[in-house]
């Protein structure tokens, strides 16, 4: 999506939408409008009470208002110093009931912001969960984890820096003016002078930093991109002593955030001295006139602070704009992600969950493609009985990876049908379906924790003492205690402290341990050492008793023993049978086989 800002500076229907995650919260959000309200109202009591007092304390009649008589509790108000004294007693109370009300008022607007944001990350990350895979395909990680961190924080700011606060400075603008309307209009008018000029220098310090800040947001984004894609791959990038290079890039990419920064701060600079010339002209105005007219000591006093009310808030106000509108700008990328239909779908309460599997997979004219009309799988057909082991071989691109990842509904088929003991996979309840197909594949992805921890994937169910069974099934538990700490051995990210014959052997005692009907094996020896290659032998003919199994291998030494072989070239099944049958049709088959004898054959000459 692009990052340019939109023309308006929010959307009333985006908005309402991001409004609905406040639903649980409406009480909150109605409390934060009326503490608004109050704050404004507030705003311009204690100017007021400093103008009565000094009109009384330089012998000037004063009108005490019936809501000040009663805060005071009908006191006699008579003499000057006693009406002093009183009026400043009211005006500390008065202060703290302010500051306590201002404190309820941000505390709620930031409680409410953050649970608005707790709700739309679990929300999203749902979501992310449900996607079809085809999406992690076609998005890169970088922007789904931007959208679940930093673009839900930005709507935080919608409550706690932008709308609210926005409603609570404009209120408090208008009854301030209004409230300097009441005690003296021409005043008023004279002093609002200077603000045209104080209107423009707001539009345009609103749109500069709006530019500034997109800029600056582009180039946080290219910076976590980068060094993200940079630390993951810098073996690499030292193998080929490339570091100068990669630096150099890096360096031009913190330039523009730099320059970005600078330009906002450029924009702060100018901005902040413009309101406060503003300020010093419309205050010089006042004392202009009131020295020529009445030499009113109180009546000044209180337009300067009435000044201050409307002018504080117009400093920050368009800064406010502009957070407002980077929060509608996240909470629209947010949004795109949880519209997005592209998902696997929940199953139903009629789904069919049978307690136990058989095993049996029929493959039925199935084509399909990640992205029509490139099909990568073109009308399949293949049976395989419960019990049996079939392999797929074939080069790759030929589609073996394809075949097992619709076995398990991670992509969604086009054409034919696929059925687990006679029923369709589209009628299983999804977790019961994939419970029951056990996947170890050639990049086994481990995650940041122990090894009890990536084996059971923190599954309560599954005890220490099942672990440790399993793995001595297996013959793995020597090499686990081996490690420092045994089972609470920390893998660190990605399992890079352990060797990929390693993390492979974990693979399995997780397959085991999930004791399912249908087991894949996805390139499982395809780059490990001889020593590990002979311990996933064990370990595959341990998994594979008893249950179906498809084994994918490009070595064919490791399926001689399959009950079938299925070859795929480009999509197509190009012939089936067991190793001597395909041998003996002097096919494709027999032709891979071959070269892979010739390979070994070179390397021992």
């Amino acid at each position: 999506m692009s990052d340019q800002p939109k023309k308006k500076i929010f959307d009333f229907s985006l908005l309402g939408r991001v409004f609905f995650f406040v639903k649980p919260y409406r009480s909150f959000f109605y409390v934060s409008l009326l503490l608004a309200i109050v704050m404004a109202v507030f705003a311009p009591i204690r100017p007021y009470l400093i103008q009565l007092t000094l009109d009384k304390a330089t012998g000037k009649t004063v009108h005490v208002p019936g809501w000040l008589e009663s805060g005071l509790f009908r006191t006699d108000l008579s003499d000057a110093t006693r009406f002093i004294i009183a009026v400043s007693i009211f005006q500390v109370i008065f202060l703290f009931v302010e500051t306590a009300i201002r404190f309820l008022f941000t505390f709620i607007t930031a409680w409410m912001g953050q649970s608005v944001v707790k709700d739309m990350r679990n929300a999203v990350y749902k979501k992310i969960l449900s996607l079809n895979l085809g999406q992690f395909d076609k998005t890169p990680i970088g922007t789904l984890t931007t959208r679940t961190i930093n673009d839900i924080e930005s709507i935080n700011d919608i409550f706690s820096d932008g709308l609210i606060p926005i409603i609570a400075d404009l209120l408090t603008i208008i009854i301030t003016l209004a409230t300097m309307f009441w005690i003296d209009w021409r005043l008023t008018l004279l002093s609002l002078v200077p603000f045209p000029v104080m209107i423009i220098a707001t539009y345009y310090f609103k749109e500069s930093v709006n530019k500034s800040f997109i800029r600056v947001r582009n180039a946080v984004a290219a910076l976590n991109a980068f060094v993200q894609e940079h630390i993951t791959g810098m073996q690499v990038v030292q193998a080929f002593a490339a570091e100068d290079r990669e630096f150099a890039k890096f360096q031009k990419i913190n330039a523009e955030h730099r320059n970005a920064n600078i330009n906002a701060i450029f924009a702060y600079s100018v901005f902040f001295p413009v309101v406060e010339v503003v300020l010093a002209v419309s205050t010089g105005l006042l004392v202009w006139w009131i020295a020529g007219q009445s030499l009113d000591a109180g009546l000044l006093v209180a337009f300067i602070l009435y000044l201050n009310q409307i002018f504080r808030p117009l400093r920050v106000i368009a800064d406010k704009f502009n957070v407002l509108q980077m929060g509608m700008i996240a909470a629209e990328r947010v949004l795109k992600v949880l519209d997005n239909a592209d998902i696997t779908p929940a199953s139903g309460p009629d789904a069919y969950q049978p307690e136990k599997m058989e095993g049996s997979i029929e493959f039925d004219h199935v084509s399909f493609a990640y992205a029509e009309p490139n099909y990568v799988l073109k009308n399949i057909n293949f049976q395989v009985k419960a019990g049996e082991t079939v392999a797929l071989v074939g080069h790759t691109g030929s589609g073996k990876t394809s075949i097992i990842s619709l076995l398990n509904r991670l992509y969604h088929i086009q054409k034919g049908e696929i059925r687990i003991d006679g029923v369709n996979i589209e009628a299983y309840e999804l977790d019961t379906l994939r419970r029951n197909i056990g996947v170890v594949l050639q990049d086994v992805f481990l995650f940041s924790g122990s090894v009890m921890d990536n084996i059971t994937l923190r599954n309560p169910e599954i005890s220490r003492e099942q672990v440790i069974h399993a793995a001595k099934m297996i013959g793995v538990d020597e090499f686990i205690m081996q490690l420092p700490g045994g089972y609470d051995y920390n893998v660190m990210e990605r399992g890079s402290t352990l060797s990929l014959g390693q993390r492979q052997l974990l693979s399995f005692i997780r397959a085991l341990l999930y004791d399912p009907a249908i087991l894949i094996l996805d390139e499982a020896t395809s780059s490990i050492d001889t020593e590990s290659e002979m311990l996933i032998e064990k370990a595959t003919e341990a998994l594979i008793s008893g249950r179906t199994s498809i084994v994918i291998a490009h070595r064919l030494s490791t399926i001689r023993k399959a009950d079938k072989i299925i070859v795929l070239d480009k999509g197509e099944v190009k012939e089936m049978g067991t190793h001597e049958e395909l041998l003996n049709l002097g096919g494709f088959y027999a032709k891979l086989h071959e070269m892979q004898f010739d390979k070994k054959r070179a390397v021992l000459v």
